[in-house]
């Protein structure tokens, strides 16, 4: 039996330190992990922080991953790291990111060694291998390019790359990479893609018929708790729901589950680059006074293929979906729709 299989009995009940707990990854991992029956403490920089992943079932725990005295503190007495927190923005010009992202990474990584931990994980992104270009069937040999879609793939990059360097002997360090995250309570996607919508500026790049994979939220808590039971130490794993969907059917989908109407505009592609293009230079010039309409970090996320191979994560950890499409989308009609309103 493994250590986080869902077993309540006290050899398997791990003392879990979450990062990112009040977020929609990491309050859903909290979720898991308490229902799976071990303890979950969670980095909590706010009251309403505190508030949220109490409510779940985590002890909240004060302190700042770039304030190290707080973070040895909070992390005391845990045996399991799963770092959740990252500065998600996707503009073209984000001040701080590579703060948040690189530095937390490796603030986090480095008390948690000294704290005696010896077993982590690191939810990372695709978007660490996005250019803007298609990226079609990779898998995790795949390298990480030179040249980055934003400063939210560069960063993430860069703190993947960190947190792998603390992989030894002594703490096994695990990635995990999800695309496109979805389902019940979504504070990310989808909220975003309603408002998109309700605005009129949701509309569909050269049809929107482009395939695209994506990571159901239930999934992803499943390959995190298998990938902390089965991954080996220094590797990279992409956890998905299986077969790609076409992008425009799957977000429509999801609008229409929320209560939306799914727009029917579609916009050359050759039109949209030069957009884009355009709409970085002044972002940059600015220094993000200036918003770009459409970043190529956005561009590169929902504009164009994006789709993995999740057979490494099947081979190694014994990964399968357990919510499908059908499944997962009946739970968006329910709370979803409330975002709507």
């Amino acid at each position: 039996m493994s250590a986080l299989s869902g077993e309540d009995e006290s050899p398997n009940r791990k003392t879990i330190f979450v990062t990112g707990g009040s977020g929609y990854v990491g309050r859903n991992l909290i979720r898991r992990f308490v229902a799976d029956g071990h303890i979950v403490h969670a980095l909590a920089r706010s009251e309403s922080s505190a508030a949220a992943v109490a409510a779940l079932g985590a002890i909240a725990r004060s302190g700042d991953m770039l304030n190290l005295s707080s973070l040895a503190d909070a992390m005391t007495g845990c045996d399991v790291l799963v770092h959740a927190a990252a500065d998600t923005r996707h503009g073209a010009y984000e001040a701080g990111q590579d703060e948040a992202n690189l530095h937390g990474a490796h603030n986090v990584f480095a008390v948690a060694r000294s704290a005696g931990i010896d077993r982590a994980i690191h939810i990372s992104t695709e978007a660490v291998l996005l250019t803007g270009a298609p990226l079609i069937n990779a898998d995790e040999t795949m390298p990480i390019p030179k040249r980055h879609a934003g400063s939210y793939s560069r960063s993430k990059a860069m703190a993947e790359r960190e947190a792998l360097s603390f992989n030894s002997d002594i703490m096994d360090v695990i990635v995990v990479r999800p695309r496109f995250v979805w389902g019940r309570d979504d504070t990310t996607a989808l909220p975003q893609l309603i408002e998109a919508a309700q605005t009129g500026k949701l509309v569909w790049i050269g049809g929107g018929k482009y395939l695209t994979s994506t990571t159901h939220i239930d999934n992803l808590a499943e390959g995190v708790t298998l990938a902390l039971s089965k991954g080996r130490g220094g590797e990279v794993y992409f956890i998905t729901d299986g077969a790609p969907h076409v992008f425009r059917d799957f977000v429509s989908v999801l609008l229409t589950e929320a209560g939306q109407v799914p727009p029917t505009k579609s916009v050359p592609r050759w039109l949209i680059k030069i957009v884009v293009a355009l709409g970085d230079k002044a972002e940059n010039w600015t220094r993000g006074r200036v918003k770009a309409p459409l970043p190529t970090q956005q561009y590169a996320t929902v504009g164009v293929e994006v789709t993995l191979s999740g057979d490494k994560a099947m081979r190694e950890l014994g990964y399968r979906p357990i919510v499908g499409l059908e499944a997962g989308l009946g739970t968006l009609a329910s709370v979803n729709a409330r975002s709507a309103v």
